[in-house]
């Protein structure tokens, strides 16, 4: 067999495996789809695939989703659109920010002011709520002041042990996602709870439910756009600060366009994370600012679950990232192209 031959039929080969990679990654939205138009007895009664063919379509999920007999779909859209796009763009530009401070800057503390924080932070909720006799939330900010401000004092003088450095700071802010998600979202549903008890209410509220996606989101975005900020030539940057241009505009007027790929990027991951996060909206919300997983997740009956109302919430769910990706890929190739250009 010749080279050219032998080259031809590889690229077939390559065709024809990501062909059925496409089939397989494909027919779940497909099967979702087609569920949908399904009647109860059709789904219950055996698989069937084609529309008009198999089975006769019927529009009754669809009508009880969006007439609320499944829920208040448009309330749990709504707050998933609002909490979802403000929760990702704070996300993205306080973890922008906070990445391109761990690249350019260099950080220094010990160990031990961190140790401080710790201690001065639990032995001063303790001692607020079982000694002073204060409530649990007033006990919880007041130890949290103190042992920040103990911290931060302490980090100025030269302490015994171990001196951190900006990696070590990537790592702590990296080890906040291995830590279970169901510990995180029960702690903050009782901080919440406490913090409400004092006339803030936290629990089903925008605010709440959006500082915590925001925390959730932090250590993802510092981590990505760390290594797109590293990536970038720092010769613009110093040629900048010989001009005396000032830091804030070095960093909104040339670091961020130059990296508006990294950016979009790291806003759809943080979107997608949010848009799909299920535990906190569980805990955190109750009925007004109920999610569209919560939405999802709640489509049954006594009769167990309505893989027909399923499949329609899910659709719904899974059309706007769609829409969404398909629009920001758009413009994070066009900026690759127009940065290539440069």
């Amino acid at each position: 067999m010749s080279a050219r031959a032998l080259t031809g039929s590889r690229r077939w080969l390559a065709l024809a495996g990501c062909l059925v990679w496409f089939a397989f990654t494909l027919f779940p939205l497909y099967w979702a789809a087609v569920t949908s138009f399904k009647s109860p007895i059709g789904v219950v009664g055996g698989a069937t695939y084609i529309p008009f063919v198999d089975f006769e379509p019927t529009m009754t999920a669809w009508y009880e989703l969006f007439s609320g007999q499944r829920g208040g779909f448009y309330d749990t859209f709504t707050a998933s659109m609002i909490v979802g796009l403000s929760a990702s763009v704070a996300a993205t530009a306080i973890g922008s920010m906070a990445a391109y401070a761990l690249v350019r800057f260099t950080f220094r503390f010990r160990l031990l002011s961190a140790l401080i924080f710790v201690v001065v932070a639990f032995g001063g909720f303790l001692l607020g709520r079982n000694v002073m006799g204060l409530g649990q939330g007033i006990a919880l900010i007041y130890a949290f002041i103190a042992a920040l401000a103990l911290a931060v004092i302490s980090s100025r003088f030269r302490l015994p042990g171990p001196e951190l450095g900006n990696k070590d700071i990537v790592f702590w802010f990296v080890s906040q996602r291995m830590f279970p998600p169901i510990v995180a979202a029960f702690a903050l549903y009782l901080m919440y709870t406490e913090v409400g008890k004092l006339g803030f209410k936290l629990v089903d509220s925008y605010i709440g439910l959006t500082f915590a996606y925001i925390a959730f989101s932090l250590p993802i975005v510092i981590w990505l756009m760390r290594d797109f900020f590293e990536a970038l030539p720092v010769e613009v940057e110093e040629a900048a600060m010989v001009d005396n241009v000032p830091t804030w505009r070095i960093f909104f007027g040339i670091v961020l366009p130059m990296s508006k790929p990294g950016l979009i990027a790291t806003f759809m991951i943080t979107l997608a994370f949010v848009w799909n996060e299920f535990l906190f909206a569980l805990f955190l919300t109750n009925s007004k600012w109920q999610t569209l997983p919560i939405l999802v997740a709640g489509q049954n009956s006594q009769r167990g679950d309505e893989w027909w109302s399923i499949s329609a919430a899910a659709l719904v769910a899974i059309i706007p990232m769609m829409v969404m990706a398909g629009v920001l890929s758009r413009l994070m190739r066009s900026g690759l192209l127009l940065g290539a250009i440069k």
